[in-house]
């Protein structure tokens, strides 16, 4: 009946009934998902051109009150008086390092009689006998803090240890019972997306609850070695120092540790330690105090387009550029050393896990304990290798003339590089301050605006390698890099610069200059 009744007042009040239901079952549509119904899209359908339509649906946001109520009794304030000549550093005006003019810790006030200042941060509870997880910048150089817990009670801490380059800190407090404590999650799982919520003390608001998604994973902000944060949006300000982050099942992800702002305020840049480094980290605080970290016994390079021509690397099935971690040396007597790895191989995973930066690789050796060992993935003459090590513990750790450019004498045609090269004379390795060991030629000179210029080559350079073909004279490097050019459109060069190893990719142009020169043994030109 409620049928027969619209359809007669689709006709008796609109031209076009067809038209007009069209419209009213959308307006009624529109009127269910307001009312909080989900309606699913439709399923995404792909075209021939490889465009992603995407098949989504309409969610509700999520609601992190029962979270809140259960996680903040373990999340804590912190109050470090810090003399005011270790302020500079980490909770002065100077900032923090690595270009981050306001990352906090806190509100700082002067106490002028005693030249010391207040820092407030931030922290949490990671077992009920009262082991406490913040910043290291929160308590560096403190003279005494206090925790104080979620309901009003003050607690005196002791610093069991510090550790600067994770800029992590573990305090302990005593308590006259047992005290509520949250865990530490898995932060390998955390994808970009994903809700998660901040909890803290920004500017001495004690538990200040916050929520946003993870916008990235693994950013290296240059302001330490082992630098992997999780990227979140959530608001992080001032104070928020050693606070968790937790995701929606209540473990704790991250500790947040810095913002990017200009300002001072959050403008939706920050930074959280992942927890898996938390752990290893905390573990050993726990036992020793300190921190010891693995060794490997490597120095690395980025994988550059060019260097992967010159390696003959592939990009992926995808497209992507071949990425991993170009070693550039390895250290006499090192596990590197050895497992058997050399300079010119390009590690590519560790323990099953991929490493496409330098970065990577020192960050998954350093969390690793030392005497365990790994398994190494590497290239080596662009075919698949593998190696095992055990990784170690990290310590404390006159010239001839001659001329260049276009005044080449042979007549063959080819690309150039545009470098003089002279022998490594008693003289030069005097000059150069380098030592018996060191083999190779060294670059006398570098034309203006040659390839070799814009590759970085240096006058004084000393060329040791092209590729894996070690060179001891300046004609041989010309035959190796002519050799080189014949199969790849980069030469390799491995170079010893102030006394560090390093691996130089030149793409040569191609125009009618001539491809080398010899004048004789003592001198070459390669142009």
């Amino acid at each position: 009946m409620f049928r027969d009744a619209m359809s007669d007042v689709l006709r008796s009040h609109t031209p076009n009934p067809r038209r007009f239901r069209s419209r009213l079952l959308a307006s009624l549509v529109a009127s269910t998902v307001a009312g909080g119904c989900l309606l699913a899209a439709p399923v995404a359908r792909a075209d021939d051109t490889g465009v992603i339509r995407p098949d989504t649906q309409i969610q509700q946001l999520p609601n992190f009150v029962h979270l809140v109520k259960q996680v903040k009794p373990a999340v804590v304030s912190i109050t470090a008086r810090i003399k005011d000549a270790d302020t500079g550093e980490d909770g002065g005006p100077g900032g923090m390092p690595g270009g981050f003019p306001f990352p906090f810790p806190f509100q700082m006030m002067p106490q002028q009689a005693h030249r010391t200042v207040e820092a407030r941060g931030s922290g949490f509870v990671i077992s009920p006998d009262g082991y406490v997880v913040t910043n290291n910048h929160v308590v560096k150089g403190a003279t005494k803090v206090t925790v104080t817990l979620d309901d009003g009670t003050a607690l005196p801490a002791k610093i069991v240890g510090r550790d600067s380059k994770t800029d992590i800190a573990l305090l302990k407090v005593s308590p006259s019972g047992k005290l509520r404590f949250i865990e530490l999650g898995d932060s390998d799982k955390v994808e970009p997306g994903e809700w998660v919520v901040a909890v803290g003390n920004p500017y001495g608001l004690g538990g200040t609850v916050t929520a946003g998604i993870v916008s990235a994973r693994g950013r290296d902000i240059g302001d330490g070695p082992y630098d992997s944060f999780i990227q979140v949006d959530a608001p992080i300000n001032r104070g928020n120092s050693g606070g968790p982050l937790f995701t929606q099942d209540g473990k704790v992800v991250g500790v947040n540790t810095a913002i990017l702002s200009p300002s001072g305020g959050s403008i939706g840049i920050g930074f959280a330690i992942p927890s898996d480094t938390v752990k290893n980290i905390v573990d050993q605080l726990e036992k020793t105090g300190h921190v010891t970290r693995g060794y490997l016994g490597v120095t690395a390079q980025a994988i550059t387009p060019s260097m992967a021509s010159a390696l003959g690397m592939k990009p992926s099935a995808s497209g992507a550029p071949a990425t991993g971690a170009l070693v550039a040396s390895v250290s006499a007597g090192s596990p590197a050393e050895k497992a058997g790895l050399k300079a010119g191989d390009v590690v590519t995973d560790l323990n099953g896990q991929p490493v496409d930066t330098p970065h990577t690789l020192a960050v998954k050796v350093a969390t690793i304990v030392p005497g365990t060992k790994a398994t190494l993935s590497y290239l080596r003459n662009n075919k698949p290798q593998t190696a095992t090590v055990v990784i170690s513990t990290l310590g404390k750790g006159g010239t001839a003339d001659g001329t260049v450019g276009d005044t080449a004498h042979d007549a063959d045609k080819g690309p150039k590089l545009g470098v003089t090269l002279a022998p490594l004379t008693p003289d030069l390795r005097q000059q150069l301050g380098l030592e018996e060991s060191v083999r190779g030629v060294v670059v006398s000179d570098v034309q203006p605006g040659s390839s070799a210029e814009q590759a970085g080559i240096h006058a004084g350079d000393v060329i040791q390698a092209v590729g894996e073909v070690p060179v001891e004279n300046p004609r041989a490097t010309v035959s190796a890099i002519r050799q080189a050019l014949q199969t790849n459109h980069s030469v390799l060069l491995r170079v010893v610069r102030n006394g560090q190893s390093v691996f130089v990719a030149v793409s040569p142009n191609s125009d009618d200059a001539d491809s080398a020169s010899q004048d004789d043994d003592d001198q070459q030109e390669i142009n």
